[in-house]
């Protein structure tokens, strides 16, 4: 097969597994009750950070802290959306829809299809992470001038990131790849730990020594650095501080880079076990 050919069918694959999980995200309403959901779900989730910032950190929105907690929440809406949305194809097509073993018969990359299949919650979270910020700007009085914002910045570590987040994706997809139905919870699992440990909701200065370690090891801490730095000009976390933009970009690049290349090995070795195992069909209803 010529790699035109392989490029083709790749890029057929991709565009898809992106329509088809957009029909599967939003056809389960009609379109306005769609559209209010998207827009109010985001707004809820503010307002619950909101509340939990003026309650446990006892202070007031026009702390310093708060731009650094609210940014960093809202760019954190990919990483569940992208993780759980790749990784849970295994078991949507699998066990619900029963179609991954047609899958692979079919002449398309099961990895552009999973790929795919996260583009529309991705899409989703764009929509999601766009109102949250409007929401902090318009109401919470959160200042992020339009005219301030290093939008090229923006643009390559938002590229980056999401790359980086897919291939986790593919990563955790593998390993679904060979666990039973009861294990659906795995993305959750592994945003829930990233949450925490990647400076999201607090500088990763208040962490324990050896937990800082781990966040300074994670791609996503310097996505949400780049991230905040592009945005408020500064990314908030002082255990990253010594590190330019450049830098922290550099690391950003780099990791995406190594996950790009381990998740493909990873997937590659769970496929062979599978195969071998008869777990492309398994039908787990427990």
């Amino acid at each position: 097969m010529t790699a035109r050919v392989r490029g083709g069918e790749s890029w057929r694959s991709l565009r898809v597994a992106a329509w088809l999980g957009w029909q599967i995200e939003s056809n389960w309403t009609d379109p306005f009750l769609f559209a209010v959901y998207s827009v109010v779900k985001p707004v809820a989730g503010a307002l619950i950070l909101v509340f939990m910032y003026l309650v446990v950190a006892r202070g007031g929105l026009e702390n310093h802290l708060f731009p650094y907690i609210f940014v960093g929440n809202a760019f954190y809406i990919y990483v569940g959306a992208v993780l759980m949305g790749i990784s849970w194809v295994v078991i949507d097509d699998r066990e619900h829809y029963g179609m991954l073993k047609y899958m692979y018969a079919a002449p398309l990359n099961i990895y552009t299809y999973l790929l795919g299949r996260g583009a529309a919650q991705t899409a989703i979270a764009t929509v999601a992470t766009t109102i949250t910020l409007l929401f902090g700007v318009g109401v919470l009085g959160i200042q992020i001038p339009p005219g301030q914002v290093d939008w090229g910045l923006l643009a390559g570590a938002l590229v980056l990131g999401l790359a980086a987040l897919a291939f986790m994706g593919l990563l955790l997809g593998g390993a679904t790849l060979l666990t039973a139905r009861h294990n659906y919870f795995i993305g959750q699992g592994v945003a829930g730990a990233l949450y925490l440990l990647s400076g999201v909701v607090f500088p990763l200065d208040v962490l324990p020594a050896p937990l800082q370690a781990v966040g300074k090891g994670l791609p996503v801490t310097y996505w949400l650095e780049a991230l905040r730095r592009s945005v408020l000009g500064d990314g908030g976390n002082e255990a990253l501080r010594s590190l330019s933009t450049g830098t922290v970009v550099l690391i950003l690049a780099l990791s995406t880079v190594v996950l790009a290349v381990a998740s493909v090995l990873f997937f590659r070795w769970a496929e062979r076990i599978a195969h071998r195992r008869g777990l492309l069909d398994m039908q787990t209803m427990h």
